[in-house]
């Protein structure tokens, strides 16, 4: 018997730095109102839904930092969104900066979680793979200080919800194929994931014309090799000077695009996507239990990798 769950990629467009908690949700909420009104089960958001993309600020003042946080989920400008999606009937992934108190310490993290029909939170995932740098570079056009603000999550949980075996991950991570192999030995059937991703790479700007082509190449191959379907939903527009790719859309186990956003605004895409659909590769080319050789793989976690030095040579671990 089918399973289908019909997703919305809920895209954004710019967020200001002087638009309000408030705005955002309403601008949230009218997307989720479409949505449902398309017969969607779930609508899918971006990274740091709720704010502007302040990583690309250089701050010295923690407060002034901390602004961009949220300290609890919901809150007081999010309960809106959320009592939405329980009178609707309608779940969603959320991006935000969370600051939490852990064991007496104060923690920053870059998180999603996963919010059901009833308006309940029953996932939580915390960004791995944090990009960028963690001390001023004036430099450069605009900074990119995730690894300044945040620090990096544990690890790539899944959990069964809306009929199947659901995973996250954020932005960066979609590059890195540890993360949807991490899912993929849990059975993931789809892997949500937002993102915030600047059309310029200061560090390598010979990237920028394949930015939009690496985006859907990563999330693509991700689906294929492990079944899944992945949802891929930007932040897109021209964000307080710095323009970002967009590309938002839901790709299936086959690593097809479905679906896709076609402008850089707020707009949702929409697919039926039948979870059965995932066994015709997990029972067949990515058979894991009969095709993978773990033993062979060891050096994956093993060694973290060869330092590339700025004059283009390499430094070998040893063994």
């Amino acid at each position: 018997m089918a399973r289908f769950v019909n997703v919305a990629a809920g895209q954004l467009g710019p967020v200001a730095r002087g638009e309000s908690r408030t705005e955002v949700v309403a601008r949230l909420m009218a997307l989720m109102r479409q949505a449902r009104a398309n017969g969607c089960d779930l609508i899918v958001y971006p990274e740091l839904a709720l704010t502007t993309f302040f990583p690309r600020w250089y701050f010295e003042d923690q407060a002034e930092i901390d602004r961009f946080f949220e300290r609890e989920m919901p809150g007081p400008e999010t309960r809106a969104l959320f009592e939405l999606g329980r009178e609707l009937g309608i779940g969603f992934y959320l991006g935000y900066a969370e600051l939490t108190v852990e064991a007496g310490i104060v923690r920053r993290y870059n998180t999603s979680i996963l919010v059901d029909k009833s308006g309940a939170i029953v996932a939580k995932y915390r960004k791995v793979h944090l990009p960028g740098h963690a001390e001023h570079e004036p430099w450069r056009e605009f900074q990119h200080l995730e690894k300044r603000y945040f620090e990096p999550g544990s690890g790539f949980g899944v959990v069964e919800a809306f009929g199947g075996v659901m995973g996250m991950a954020i932005c960066n991570d979609r590059r890195w194929s540890e993360t949807y192999r991490v899912m993929g030995l849990q059975g993931v059937e789809m892997v949500m994931i937002g993102y915030n991703t600047p059309v310029h790479n200061p560090p390598a700007p010979e990237h920028d014309d394949l930015s939009l082509f690496h985006n859907h190449l990563v999330m693509q191959s991700g689906a294929y090799q492990n079944g899944a379907f992945v949802v891929g939903v930007a932040k897109a527009g021209v964000e307080e000077g710095v323009d970002h790719i967009g590309g938002s859309c839901i790709i299936a186990p086959s690593g097809e695009i479905v679906a896709r956003c076609t402008t850089k605004g707020d707009e949702i895409a929409l697919a039926r996507c039948d979870l059965d659909l995932c066994n015709s590769y997990k029972r067949t080319t990515f058979n894991f239990d009969v095709h993978r050789q773990p033993q062979a793989y060891g050096m994956i976690v093993e060694r973290k990798g060869v330092t590339t030095m700025a004059d283009g040579s390499a430094v070998r671990p040893k063994g």
